[in-house]
């Protein structure tokens, strides 16, 4: 399940959008999110592009940030 669906409107180099394809399925994943249609994947894709706006580039830092949002811990 790709992040893309959700950049409309969003303007990221390939870099930007390879990596915050990653956090996203990481993330996705570890909330048990497999389904694009559910709300709850929208809200994370939507916190991921606020993260990578705010200047969050590290993968690994976009993961463990968006995870926090949503009182997750590793």
């Amino acid at each position: 399940m790709p992040i893309t669906p959700f950049l409309a409107g969003h303007s990221f180099d390939q870099n930007a959008i390879d990596g915050m394809s990653t956090a996203f399925l990481a993330v996705c994943g570890k909330l048990g999110l497999a389904d694009r249609a559910d709300p709850m994947t929208e809200v994370v894709a939507r916190k991921i592009i606020e993260l990578t706006q705010r200047g969050v580039s590290d993968v690994d830092t976009l993961r463990k940030m968006a995870l926090l949002e949503f009182n997750v811990l590793e």
